[in-house]
């Protein structure tokens, strides 16, 4: 569930910015505040003792649309569906802070057992099979008929204003494509102007698609999951295009935009990530009831 969703090779000031907290690079979440290298939050007390029959399920308090202390939030439907699959109980362990930071605050300190949602092989947990994958979406409005589908697509050099994440693909090819200077103010509008450098700082995902919908910007890119359910509830007909996997800066560096989707564990736990990987096959039809419903688009796992 967040992390800095999409490959980690992009996010280096994220990962000093949590201090060596997981991120998950494709998405990069909602607006939040943190400084830099800061002392982890107070925990919630002493772990309890592990109970076979319970999935303790790390989880954000507040990062919609994936997990909402409501437990409406994508990727907590997907905990309960994985829960049920392996005949536990869902017990969510609630933080506060940005889903960055779970890893370090909570799953590395044993106060919950899983994080749904990371990148396929982050190097700092063990990871199941991937459930899932998708990747990054342009969303524009549909009376615009832009049709652009790659990052090759030499329109979008012509156009306004496009709103990515900080820190994402998106923000890598701007600027290696030169158009980040012209976007940069109206981007650093959209959360107040804090710097990224010293707080973490992110677009709210509803925000990036209001902008699309009000015309401010002409695009969004956005991790799927991440923006998927607020252009599926927009009155304003919108087109959501999954990007395609061929972009590159200029030097031919190859800058992902399709992502694997895992359940995260402690490395050492490999009891654990046995029985998840289990539950996982007999969650997917669950789990893709769950991502259809959302409407994010899906393709072939890779790993």
């Amino acid at each position: 569930m967040l992390r800095v969703r999409s490959s980690i090779w992009f996010s280096v000031a994220a990962l000093a910015l949590v201090g060596g907290a997981s991120v998950n690079a494709a998405s990069l979440g909602v607006s939040s505040d943190a400084a830099p290298n800061a002392a982890p939050a107070q925990s919630p007390g002493p772990a309890p003792a592990a109970d076979p029959s319970v999935l303790r399920i790390c989880a954000a308090k507040n990062q919609p649309p994936l997990s909402m202390e409501d437990g409406s939030g994508l990727e907590n439907k997907i905990g309960v569906a994985l829960a049920d699959a392996m005949k536990r109980k869902t017990q969510f362990v609630w933080s506060e802070r940005p889903a960055i930071y779970l890893v370090r605050d909570y799953l590395d300190k044993n106060l919950c057992d899983v994080i749904i949602g990371l990148d396929t092989g982050d190097p700092r947990v063990a990871t199941s099979k991937s459930y899932y994958r998708t990747g990054y979406v342009f969303v524009s409005r549909a009376d615009r008929d832009l049709e652009v589908k790659s990052w090759n697509d030499a329109r979008l050099k012509k156009l306004g204003h496009i709103v990515v994440a900080f820190g994402s693909p998106g923000e890598v090819l701007l600027k290696d494509m030169g158009q980040y200077e012209d976007n940069m103010a109206y981007l650093h509008s959209l959360v107040n102007f804090k710097s990224a450098r010293n707080q973490y700082t992110q677009v709210d995902p509803a925000r990036m698609v209001g902008e699309v919908v009000n015309g401010s910007a002409e695009i969004a890119v956005g991790f799927a999951p991440d923006v998927a359910r607020f252009v599926k509830a927009s009155t304003t007909p919108l087109r959501m295009t999954l990007i395609e996997d061929n972009a590159a800066k200029s030097n031919g560096e190859k800058v992902p935009q399709h992502f694997d989707q895992s359940v995260a564990v402690r490395r050492d736990d490999k009891a654990l990530l046995a029985a998840v990987d289990a539950a996982l096959i007999a969650a997917r039809p669950k789990i893709e009831e769950i991502l259809k419903a959302e409407g994010v688009p899906l393709l072939p796992v890779t790993q």
